[in-house]
């Protein structure tokens, strides 16, 4: 796993956009699987961006006393995003079975101060890519330190794919 969010790192050096988002939406769909090796990839990709992503994008909206926890970003809708982009290239997830509440995604760039992020007009999200990344390798490092010492998920993780030197087959 560290290769993969090294990658995740060194795109976001590289301001690789695009590597990052779909990179970004690609490790939840491994931490699934070796969090929950039995289920079909949409529902342990939903449930893993629920218990380590989407606390991330809960928030309480307008004042303390009457406000409400808002949820921008659930589990369900991150997994429709995933289909919709790694499938078809898309930020529209209105097709998506998995939809829960959006209806399509806005990406940014860093802007040069200040952020960009997580803004929502009526059913559509803004997320600054190299922030939502930063949230996927910090839920990462959360669920890392969750399994530590699971026997069997470190085994799982051991079997995830190695780039060799090509010299040294």
């Amino acid at each position: 796993m560290e290769s993969l969010v090294h990658a995740l790192e060194n795109s976001l050096e590289q301001k690789n956009w695009y590597a990052s988002v779909i990179l970004a939406l690609t490790l939840p769909d491994i931490c699934g699987k070796i969090e929950y090796p039995g289920e079909y990839s949409g529902a342990r990709y939903k449930k893993w961006c629920e218990k380590y992503l989407e606390p991330k994008y809960t928030h309480q909206v307008g004042p303390t006393q009457m406000g409400y926890v808002h949820k921008f970003l659930s589990g369900s809708d991150c997994h429709a995003l995933r289909c919709a982009l790694l499938h078809e290239g898309s930020d529209d997830i209105t097709e998506q079975s998995a939809r829960e509440s959006l209806d399509r995604f806005h990406f940014t760039a860093p802007p040069e101060s200040g952020s960009m992020h997580c803004n929502q007009k009526n059913s559509v999200l803004q997320l600054q890519v190299d922030l939502f990344a930063k949230d996927v390798i910090a839920s990462i490092s959360e669920w890392l330190s969750d399994i530590e010492g699971d026997i069997e998920k470190e085994k799982r993780l051991e079997e995830l794919v190695t780039i060799y030197d090509p010299f040294a087959f």
